[in-house]
């Protein structure tokens, strides 16, 4: 696609909250998605003294293409991590927390628990923390979710990443059908969460493919929505097919809004947790909406 279009921008400037938290972070050996991942706003959130902490290691059991995360044979379970992400959580004084992951395959319960416990030591020390995960898929079955749901997050993010047609390229040990269902269940579970998911643009899908996309998403309870442009970590991976202009972005959120979802954070450089805070903020003022109507 050659250089990049103008409205792209990658955030560099750093100040001493980045300094901080780059302390941290690395202070209690953990990783984050924002530096695994090559997130573009990682400047940006980790002036604000944010950061998406990613668990069970920084090697994935999966090798989806749009990703810069290593995949491979993972290297055993780290059982105290847990209480070091707590720990960093609370030194960088978070009001909201966000959890992900690699896929863990390999792991019997895909690390669900290590989800579970961060969740209940981040409680511990953050009790008025508002929490997110952001996981993989579990290979679809419904136990291990809810390992995950019975330790009470706030908000349940997974991503169905594209739209149905690049599924197989993009995911390939991944299906849309089995997305879809992990977030359904999600939506039922009582008490309820927030439920949250997004997909990447500028991969080759087209755009009645993208609104067919948000129709299931909302149909399976989806709630909150993140729309981004996919940018090629590398030269190994597919190249992108489109830039997708601000102004279509915006077009697009109009658009989910008036479908139904009741926080959509779509441009550019939104990643899954860009201002994560305030997506959930949405969803909790459109519930009290609907309580009053």
């Amino acid at each position: 696609m050659g250089r990049l279009p103008s409205w792209i921008r990658l955030s560099r400037q750093t100040d001493e909250h980045f300094a901080e938290v780059t302390e941290l972070v690395r202070g209690h050996a953990l990783h984050t998605v924002c530096e695994s991942a090559k997130c573009p706003n990682r400047g940006e959130c980790w002036n604000r003294g944010t950061a998406t902490l990613m668990l069970l290691g920084d090697v994935c059991t999966r090798a989806c293409s749009f990703c810069a995360i290593e995949p491979g044979k993972p290297n055993g379970l780290d059982i105290n991590e847990p209480r070091r992400a707590a720990r960093a959580a609370a030194g960088m004084k978070l009001n909201y927390v966000v959890l992900t992951s690699v896929a863990r395959d390999d792991l019997p319960d895909g690390g669900a628990g290590i989800f579970a416990e961060t969740i209940l030591e981040i409680r511990k020390r953050l009790p008025e923390a508002g929490i997110e995960v952001l996981t993989p898929d579990f290979e679809g079955v419904r136990e291990l979710i809810d390992i995950v749901l019975e330790a009470q997050p706030d908000v349940f993010n997974h991503n169905v990443e594209t739209v149905p047609r690049l599924q197989a390229i993009i995911r390939p040990q991944a299906a849309y059908g089995r997305s879809l269902s992990v977030l359904k269940h999600a939506a039922q579970w009582r008490p309820r969460v927030a439920v949250k998911s997004g997909i990447m643009l500028g991969l080759g899908e087209k755009d009645d493919e993208v609104l067919r996309t948000l129709d299931d998403m909302l149909t399976a309870g989806v709630e909150l929505l993140t729309l981004g442009q996919y940018l090629q970590p590398t030269r190994k991976h597919p190249p992108v097919q489109r830039y997708v202009s601000p102004e279509d972005f915006e077009a697009l959120s109009e658009r989910a809004k008036q479908m139904g979802f009741a926080g959509v954070a779509s441009g550019p450089m939104v990643r899954s947790s860009y201002k994560a805070d305030e997506l959930l903020a949405a969803a909790l003022a459109s519930r009290s909406e609907d309580v009053l109507a």
